[in-house]
């Protein structure tokens, strides 16, 4: 149908009012609403593992997804009832861009470099390699440096650089090139046949900007990092895309536009159409 709404959203710092700006209180409210439209399928898309996601979900009352994109972009769930299902097809999607390597082998690269830090066993899997970093190097020599040895063994793969504002430390991962946010997305949309016009990205940090970028019908909420912004902007620009990058101002049905409402905020100024389902949400109903 026409109506149908591909909604796929970052959490921390996007969807999560876990930043140092305010939260609109109602936004999360009529999200919730928003999640109970038969039309809508939403998708969660977040460098978190399972589990987090799922604490996530429940410490701030979030709609269950439908789908949940995880790690980065190195997992894909289907959700039904409360299970979550890995998609195998998605792991066969990307494997090959390593050469049959996991994280745990490509940690041998990278041993003598002092500026990087492992992080917990339970935030790398088979196909996603992650560091910290102190938040204020500059990370394209370091970036320069790994994507040698990288190209050295013949593998593919993207280099996500951004940071934890909260913790103050910088965030490094290190994926097959096809197990980005922004490929996870476009898998998705394929195999669910969800066409642009009714697939919508909101998010907020650095390893958004892929998907913020890329042409999709993006929103950058307005909590972002003003680097984050206008780097984001610079992108579009240059591609040619600007009109797929809706930058939230705050305004929609009076709330700020930070977090979810900046999230609603962007999906009405692309399918205005649900500004009407907002309104339903606000008073309980569903059409």
């Amino acid at each position: 149908m026409k109506h149908n709404i591909l909604l796929c959203l970052d959490l921390d710092r996007t969807l999560l009012p876990n930043g140092a700006q305010p939260e609109s209180p109602e936004a999360r409210r009529l999200l919730q609403g928003l999640a109970n439209r038969p039309e809508l399928t939403l998708v969660y898309v977040s460098g978190r593992h399972q589990a987090l996601q799922q604490q996530a979900i429940e410490e701030y009352d979030l709609p269950l997804p439908d789908y949940a994109i995880g790690d980065v972009g190195t997992t894909i769930y289907d959700i039904e009832d409360g299970n979550w299902r890995p998609w195998d097809s998605w792991y066969e999607e990307i494997a090959s861009d390593w050469c049959g390597k996991t994280g745990k082998d490509l940690q041998e690269l990278f041993a003598d470099i002092e500026l990087l830090r492992l992080q917990e066993a339970e935030k790398q899997n088979d196909f996603k390699l992650s560091y910290y970093a102190l938040a204020d190097i500059e990370p394209g020599n370091l970036l320069k440096q790994m994507r040698e040895r990288l190209d050295t063994q013949g593998i593919r793969a993207s280099l996500i650089w951004s940071i934890d504002e909260v913790a103050d430390t910088g965030l490094l991962d290190i994926l097959p090139e096809r197990a980005t946010k922004l490929h996870a997305i476009k898998f998705l949309m394929k195999h669910k046949e969800f066409t642009h016009e009714q697939t919508v990205f909101a998010g907020d940090s650095g390893n958004d900007l892929p998907a913020l970028t890329s042409g999709l019908q993006a929103v950058l909420v307005k909590n972002a990092h003003d680097d984050v912004r206008d780097t984001a902007l610079r992108q579009v620009q240059a591609a040619g895309h600007g009109d797929c990058l809706y930058l939230a101002q705050g305004g929609l049905l009076g709330m700020n536009g930070n977090y979810s409402a900046g999230v609603l905020e962007g999906l009405v100024h692309y399918l205005p159409h649900t500004l009407a389902w907002l309104q339903d949400a606000s008073t309980g109903e569903v059409q």
